[in-house]
């Protein structure tokens, strides 16, 4: 899992960065647009979140029900529809259970800003939301601080993200930057160790040296991590696996990873 190819530096810095950001996951333009999360957990975490600002929710009669009957907090009313309506919105393969909220984006914190405590996990181009969203889901089990990830090539924080991530969307912050290498820069000066993962590097995950507050850089399959991404790691390592598969899908890896690097620092603490 390695990238050859340089990662473009420009000049300017993250902070300086004056592109507009739509969406909790991309500092792209997107006009009013609003983002779409539906299924029960995804909506259930948004109506708990103070922060999450609810255009609409619409809701079949049924999670109407279910929503009166589990003593949901609604922060607003339900639009009564039918199951057929939410299908033809996103399509017959949504799994939405009744349930669609239209909402405005969370608030995406500086780099600069994040705690130097605990785990952050940084992405390196991981594009596909299936992916993104179980590796929110898994930030948000291990208490991970914070997700980093680029302006460009990465997927909107809404629709088949949203509901791989099961409401992580709402309990773990997501830092946007324009570069990373950069991004990585800022967290090194906030104290922060870095690791890359990387299926053919010499040290293991597990033996590798690891400290308090660390980054765990993440590249996408195939390519890995990028030219630039690696040599702004403190060190590379690699996920030690005893089978004759030596590498993992990027959601796996992820959660192996935090397993690892949770025991490993809570022994270090003791």
């Amino acid at each position: 899992m390695r990238n050859r190819r340089p990662e473009h530096d420009p000049k300017r810095s993250p902070r300086r960065d004056n592109a507009p950001r739509g969406d909790r996951f991309r500092a792209r333009e997107r006009g009013d647009a609003p983002v779409l999360l539906y299924g029960w957990h995804t909506v259930e975490a948004a109506l708990a979140n103070p922060e999450r600002q609810i255009r609409r929710l619409l809701a079949t009669e049924n999670a109407i029900r279910r929503l009166t009957d589990e003593n949901v907090a609604l922060r607003v009313t339900p639009e009564l529809v039918r199951p057929e309506t939410l299908d033809a919105r996103l399509g017959a393969d949504a799994v939405h259970q009744g349930l669609l909220m239209e909402a405005d984006p969370l608030p995406t914190p500086e780099v600069e800003d994040l705690p130097a405590q605990g785990i952050v996990l940084v992405l390196d181009q991981i594009t596909d939301p299936h992916n993104v969203g179980a590796i929110l889901r898994s930030a948000a089990a291990f208490a991970v601080e914070a997700v980093v990830t680029t302006a460009r090539h990465s997927p909107e924080a809404t629709g088949v993200l949203a509901k791989a991530a099961s409401g992580a969307l709402e309990y773990v912050p997501i830092a946007i930057v324009a570069n990373l290498a950069r991004g990585l820069d800022a967290l090194k000066d906030r104290g922060y160790f870095v690791v890359g993962l990387d299926s053919e590097a010499a040290d293991t995950f597990a033996t590798a040296p690891m400290r308090r507050p660390l980054a765990i850089v993440l590249g996408a399959e195939g390519k890995g991590l990028r030219h630039l991404t690696r040599n702004t790691c403190d060190v590379m390592a690699r996920l030690d696996l005893p089978g004759r598969i030596k590498s993992l899908n990027v959601s796996n890896a992820t959660v192996l990873a935090l397993h690892v690097a949770s025991t490993r620092l809570a022994t270090t603490a003791q």
